[in-house]
């Protein structure tokens, strides 16, 4: 698991002048006093409490949906070892990584990393970075078996803090196509840090995809203070809207939603901590987000009368394709778009899969209903936005 160190940002971390919450739940008797005890306890939460997936205590760290055919078939290619040691809640592929330069964040035993070795090819890279020497050192192990199941070998592993990227020598500023992190960054107690590192480490038009865990509000300090809560990945989970713009503050101005699940916690004991303090419709999600980086995308989604076909192109995707979750274009079919996304397509790796229509050179006004309610599908009725999903409204 990969975290950060400490930065301004104490509103997602627990705040040491509190008392000390005790809980049933409590792995050891010290509570989070500082965020080297956060990476501390969440490192041996990952590498010594838990041995396998079955040992969590919710499906937080579980995923909730099936891999599409590709995925699939490279992940009977990787180590049952790997597999083993899986904790991800999502799986974080997005479509055409071959060639590319790969950053997966928190890449644990690295299955993930072992997936993305197979879609980048041999004239792609694949960088795993972990802070936990257990978990490192089962990726470790099986990475001659790879090579010789591959065929080639184009991945390395590296154990640090996200803040110390830098010191990763082959890491260098806008070098990565694309940053992957599988239930990761909510572990982390500086939010702001690890989104402004990817920022920084990404091409133009590059992006960080990844799925994580999400709640319904801010999630109160007590439950933040739970060192089983965080390490089973709803302790560190961000409110939707802080989540956004926070995103926005470190330069991935229009976040995109690609899906969404609700969270359901399955255990008892878990279920009466969260209740205990009056929190019982607090409502945590596992939601997969794309990040552009690109200096042309403005804050909201305007409109320029402009429009896109697809062009069936993308492998897999013969009939249609979607960008985000309110995005699915047909092949052949003209889709109106905003600014927004008309870059984020024509900006990036996707440009040779579309036709463009029409420029910016008039402008029409804003969609309307932009991003001002919660963006999942799966949240309850009352709650669930009206406008379509994922902050975007064209």
């Amino acid at each position: 698991v990969l975290l950060a160190s400490a930065s301004y940002c104490t509103a997602f971390a627990p705040n040491s002048s509190l008392p000390k919450a005790k809980t049933l739940l409590s792995a050891s008797n010290d509570l989070f006093v500082d965020k080297t005890d956060i990476h501390s306890s969440v490192s041996d939460y990952y590498g010594k409490t838990l041995s396998k997936s079955s040992d969590l205590k919710t499906n937080a760290c579980m995923t909730s949906h099936s891999a599409n055919p590709t995925v699939t078939s490279c992940i009977k290619q990787v180590h049952p070892a790997v597999i083993a040691k899986y904790y991800g809640c999502g799986f974080c592929t997005p479509d055409i990584l071959e060639g590319m330069t790969v950053l997966d964040l928190g890449c644990g035993a690295g299955r993930d990393v072992y997936i993305a070795s197979q879609l980048v090819g041999p004239n792609g890279r694949v960088i795993g970075v972990d802070m936990t020497t257990e978990q490192l050192d089962t990726a470790r192990e099986y990475q001659e078996y790879h090579k010789e199941k591959f065929g080639y070998d184009n991945v390395e592993f590296h154990q640090g803090l996200i803040e110390k990227l830098d010191e990763i020598d082959s890491l260098e500023d806008g070098s990565v196509d694309i940053i992957i992190s599988n239930c990761v960054i909510n572990l982390c107690p500086d939010k702001d840090a690890v989104l402004n590192s990817c920022h920084r480490l990404l091409k133009e038009g590059g992006e960080l995809y990844f799925s994580d865990v999400y709640s319904n509000r801010r999630v109160p300090q007590a439950l933040r203070e739970d060192e089983v809560l965080w390490g089973e990945c709803l302790s560190g989970a961000l409110y939707w809207n802080d989540f956004h713009n926070l995103a926005k503050a470190c330069g991935f101005k229009d976040p995109r939603l690609v899906e969404d699940a609700p969270i359901t916690v399955n255990n008892r004991e878990v279920q009466d901590t969260i209740e205990r303090g009056g929190d019982k419709d607090l409502e945590f999600f596992s939601a997969t987000y794309r990040l552009m980086k690109l200096d042309s995308l403005e804050p909201f989604c305007e409109d320029y009368g402009q429009a896109v076909i697809y062009k069936g192109t993308i492998p897999r995707f013969e009939s249609a394709w979607s960008l985000d979750d309110h995005h699915y274009m047909e092949t052949g079919k003209v889709f109106p778009v905003c600014g927004n996304t008309y870059n984020m397509l024509k900006q990036t790796r996707f440009e040779e899969h579309f036709e463009f229509i029409g420029d910016f050179s008039k402008h029409y006004g804003i969609f309307d209903g932009c991003g001002t309610s919660i963006p999942y599908k799966s949240a309850s009725g009352e709650q669930a936005s009206a406008a379509p999903a994922g902050g975007g409204c064209c």
